[in-house]
């Protein structure tokens, strides 16, 4: 609706996973380096925790998309975990196989292990990633990931299980002393700092075509003030500037408008671009 008026080819701040809009801070290129080096290097089991909308999705795409530039990793990705212990081992060999597999538990958990073991013997490495894993619903599924981990030589582990998830996906796994002590690479994302911000909202701005600054210094500290510094409350702030600007047929998103945005935001009534 307002790109052409803004000089962009596409809406810069869409609240998707889309890896093109990624901007690296120290503190995600250090959660991708310790996940990839849990999967490059065999480790059992890592964990990547966040608030809501810190990066956590985007950053578990891009783990997945460095994998795939080798072919010797065979990668499931569970995007819905609220599943029963079976219907998780299920979905896991769904994922690797693209077969559904049905039976009594015994032998689906057979089958994944011979595809794991399988997947060894060809060079190739097992991954198992579990976004949103703080909904898991009981500490049986966690169990039964938990001895997914018992598969393994004497000396190498023969998949690597990554969990992603917010805040409280600490406290459950806090609760199973036996899994917890099988994490042994851990890493929890914060929001980004008053520069980050700033740069932020810059680089996605650039990546959409922008070849100016929209934003000025003092609407980008309404926006930190606003989001915290999470990415996706960054970017539900700098899209409704971008509507209203566009609306009121403004060159430039200074603070007199954002602190509109932002009062209207807080107090969750729609703002009109008329009523600005």
């Amino acid at each position: 609706m307002y790109e052409k008026y803004w000089g962009l080819k596409e809406k810069p701040f869409e609240n998707t996973p889309d890896p093109s809009y990624m901007f690296y801070t120290k503190k995600h290129e250090e959660a991708l380096t310790r996940m990839l080096y849990a999967a490059r290097e065999n480790k059992g089991a890592a964990m990547l925790t966040g608030d809501y909308g810190s990066g956590k999705t985007v950053l578990s795409r891009i783990f997945i998309d460095e994998l795939m530039k080798n072919k010797s990793f065979e990668i499931a990705l569970i995007t819905h975990p609220q599943l029963t212990p079976e219907q998780f081992i299920q979905e896991i060999i769904y994922q690797l196989k693209t077969e559904h597999k049905t039976g009594d538990k015994l032998e689906i958990l057979h089958l994944m292990q011979n595809i794991v073991y399988d997947n060894y013997n060809q060079g190739r490495r097992t991954v198992i990633v579990i976004d949103e894993a703080q909904i898991i619903r009981n500490e049986e599924t966690f169990e039964e990931l938990r001895l997914l981990l018992n598969f393994q030589l004497n000396k190498v582990f023969l998949l690597t299980l990554i969990l992603i998830g917010q805040p409280e996906l600490l406290t459950k796994i806090n609760a199973i002393p036996q899994l917890q002590q099988r994490l042994g690479i851990k890493y929890h994302l914060t929001g980004l700092d008053r520069i980050e911000t700033e740069d932020y909202v810059k680089h996605r701005l650039s990546v959409a075509g922008a070849v100016r600054d929209i934003f000025t210094k003092e609407s980008c500290d309404l926006v930190f003030e606003y989001s915290g510094g999470i990415p996706r409350k960054i970017n539900n702030v700098c899209d409704m500037g971008l509507l209203i600007a566009y609306g009121q047929e403004e060159k430039v998103i200074d603070k007199d408008l954002m602190e509109k945005v932002v009062k209207d935001l807080k107090s969750g009534v729609t703002v009109d671009a008329e009523d600005v």
